[in-house]
């Protein structure tokens, strides 16, 4: 698989981006670390990678980023997973609206057989 150049969008709202940090308001931050198995074909990791794509079709995500490990050598920065997803939402309730959405519901039952581990961090 060629070098993955990282996919970032903001969506807008009013012809205005949408910001990260709404005053008075909590976004919710939703980043998950994919480590997919070792014998993933490159092809594989290609189809992956369309699907995290169409993540961004869900209509409560607001600003995504998909990469890979950046080229960073420090004891404390972990680069060793396949692809990272950060999805940031509106409030909670997005968030929930999200996880039972018939897009990323289609993209676990796909993709879920190449998982080796999976970490997800949600902030708020």
């Amino acid at each position: 698989m060629k070098k993955l150049q990282a996919i970032s969008k903001t969506k807008h709202l009013n012809n205005q981006p949408f910001p990260i940090f709404a005053k008075n308001k909590f976004m919710i931050a939703h980043h998950v670390l994919f480590w997919l198995k070792a014998d993933t074909t490159d092809a594989e990791k290609e189809a992956f990678l369309g699907g995290l794509k169409k993540l961004e079709e869900i209509e409560v995500v607001k600003n995504y980023h998909i990469g890979t490990p950046a080229p960073i050598e420090r004891a404390v920065v972990d680069t060793t997973y396949t692809f990272s997803l950060l999805l940031f939402f509106e409030d909670l309730a997005a968030h929930d609206v999200y996880q039972v959405h018939p897009i990323h519901k289609e993209f676990l039952e796909e993709f879920r057989v190449h998982f080796e581990k999976v970490i997800i961090y949600d902030a708020q």
